[in-house]
């Protein structure tokens, strides 16, 4: 055989391992963002669900309070064909634990997040705390009480583990989050009636790793353990799609 040949067989063999692991029913993943970002937070775990035949999409929330965004992401709920699972990174955690009681909704995947009960907020979670966290110094309020992270606060707490230039471009393109979208309360949490899995990100220095094992706990949760920042889905994106196929294939 040519060495052009076996260079042809290589590609088709490896086409035929990106085929769809699914059937055409498959669930479609709602990737939900947090605090301070959007959409292309995912971007580097979109790739890795489509090229597994799964129909995926990035939610974008107006971050202007927590029934907006619950409000914005039952849109993207309701307009696709089939069921759904929905996948929640940070404050992304709230908005689908309110917003999975659909009845659409198969499964939860958590992304280091937080996941309230029913009628707790996230700032009431943070408050319980006995001091401020540390990195609560880098977030900025303007004058119409949008809040932004610095730069700097950023790479050190936020993100770490990804390089300078991600974390500076991560900062750049962050989406200002309204102060109130944190006193929000879930009123229903989906996580009782559904079954969840859970991403810890052992390294995250806003959503404590012991923190973040108590939610799992809480829900009994299918955990998963990835040593990142609060960033896994950036900095370690394969362990953020395996959990993903994970609660696929549970939800079958």
């Amino acid at each position: 055989m040519s060495f052009k040949h076996v260079i042809a067989a290589a590609a088709i063999n490896a086409a035929g391992l990106m085929s769809p692991t699914w059937a055409a029913d498959a669930p479609s993943i709602l990737l939900v963002h947090g605090a301070w970002a959007n959409g292309s937070s995912w971007a580097k775990v979109v790739p890795l669900l489509q090229a597994r035949g799964l129909d995926v999409v990035a939610v974008h929330n107006p971050l202007s309070s927590l029934e907006a965004d619950v409000a914005a992401t039952r849109r993207v709920i309701d307009d696709r064909q089939g069921d759904v699972i929905l996948v929640g990174h940070s404050y992304g955690g709230a908005v689908i634990t309110e917003a999975g009681n659909s009845k659409k909704v198969r499964a939860l995947v958590y992304v280091a997040a937080f996941a309230p009960s029913p009628g707790q907020s996230v700032n009431a979670i943070v408050g319980a705390a006995p001091r401020p966290p540390e990195w609560s110094k880098e977030i900025h309020a303007d004058a119409k009480g949008a809040l932004t992270w610095s730069a700097a606060g950023m790479a050190r707490y936020f993100a770490p583990d990804l390089p300078a230039g991600e974390a500076a471009l991560l900062a750049a393109t962050q989406a200002p989050l309204f102060a109130g979208a944190f006193d929000g309360k879930v009123t229903s949490a989906a996580f009782t009636q559904k079954p969840s899995w859970f991403v810890i990100a052992d390294n995250d220095q806003i959503i404590p790793a012991a923190l973040q094992q108590v939610f799992a706990q809480t829900m009994k949760a299918t955990t998963s353990h990835v040593a990142s920042s609060h960033v896994p889905m950036l900095s370690q994106p394969q362990a953020v799609a395996d959990a993903i196929f994970a609660a696929v294939d549970g939800t079958k």
